[in-house]
């Protein structure tokens, strides 16, 4: 639940549960690049911070991973993550399962699940409406 306090306070402050705008606004660099079969990753230098996405990547997964990577900034300031790979994205690594459930909470907030309630659309169709794998929709937590 901790992560999900986080997220909803996020959203709160910053307004908008788009991972680039909360990166620009907490100063957080966005780099794209060619990174082979790397979808991204999360690094710092003295003080600055930097997410590193693959310029390859549809507009969806980039902001997936965007966000997926904020979370490694906001849940662990002080690490340089390993590179997210496309056969890593289920990983069970501790930092990379928080930096999933921080990236699914982002993107899928409880008020816009409830506001496709009444249609017949299925969770998997929300979470890919948001950008969210549906590899990754058991990490919501409603």
């Amino acid at each position: 639940m901790r992560i999900k306090n986080i997220v909803e306070q996020l959203i709160k402050i910053h307004n908008t549960n788009d991972p680039f705008k909360i990166a620009k606004e907490k100063n957080i660099i966005v780099l794209f690049a060619d990174l082979g079969d790397t979808l991204g990753f999360y690094s710092t230098y003295k003080r600055f911070q930097f997410i590193h996405l693959n310029h390859n990547l549809s507009e969806e997964e980039q902001h997936f991973v965007c966000a997926h990577e904020l979370g490694h900034a906001i849940l662990h300031p002080k690490s340089n993550t390993p590179f997210l790979r496309e056969n890593t994205l289920l990983s069970v690594e501790k930092l990379e399962v928080e930096a999933n459930i921080f990236a699914v909470e982002l993107l899928l907030p409880d008020d816009f699940i409830m506001q496709y309630q009444k249609s017949d659309l299925t969770i998997y169709h929300i979470a890919q409406m948001h950008s969210v794998p549906k590899e990754l929709i058991y990490l919501k937590r409603i």
